[in-house]
């Protein structure tokens, strides 16, 4: 080979440089982050969603599931898909090079299209957090409540897993990646 062509070959690889492969850590975040969005967040809010009263008052349940709560609740568990979504693109080859099925096979996944979503969705969930902690506390007696408390409990240990795990997952992300700019 001749040393244009090895000039060549290194310009290619100084302007596309390899993007390391995620931590220990930042792979169990994001793992953590997807199961906490699917299997903590949507088997109860799907039993919810179908009619079924499962930790629920059923006299105060019904009419509010009748009065668009179903909807919403198959609404979040739809949307809960995203989020699971997003934090295996942060730990996968695919969240850094967009797949051989896509338009853009081959070319690189912009920074900001995980990193402004990962920051902005882990302190959307962790405000919620904290409203649903208050919510929770200022609500355990209360006759007018429809769920019972205990899930409130379940749901502040659930994202209390999420928020953090997310946080840290879309840190390695954006450590990893800062290499192109």
């Amino acid at each position: 080979m001749s040393i244009h062509g090895e000039i060549r070959n290194t310009a290619v690889v100084i302007r596309r440089p390899e993007v390391p492969p995620p931590g220990r850590r930042a792979v169990l975040a994001g793992r953590v982050a997807a199961l906490s969005a699917t299997l903590g967040f949507m088997p109860l809010h799907i039993v919810w969603a179908a009619g079924i009263p499962l930790f629920a008052d059923p006299e105060l349940f019904r009419p509010w599931h009748a009065d668009g709560g179903g909807f919403y609740l198959w609404t979040l568990t739809a949307l809960a898909v995203l989020p699971a979504v997003h934090a295996c693109a942060l730990i996968r080859p695919w969240g850094t090079v967009f797949p051989e099925w896509t338009p853009w096979s081959g070319q690189r996944v912009p920074r900001r299209f995980l990193i402004a979503p990962g920051y902005a969705l882990a302190a959307a969930l962790g405000g919620y957090l904290l409203l649903a902690a208050v919510l929770m506390m200022a609500q355990w007696d209360s006759p007018d409540a429809i769920f019972s408390p205990w899930t409130g409990v379940y749901g502040i240990a659930q994202f209390a897993l999420w928020v953090p795990a997310l946080a840290v997952a879309t840190r390695s992300y954006a450590r990893r990646t800062r290499i192109w700019g």
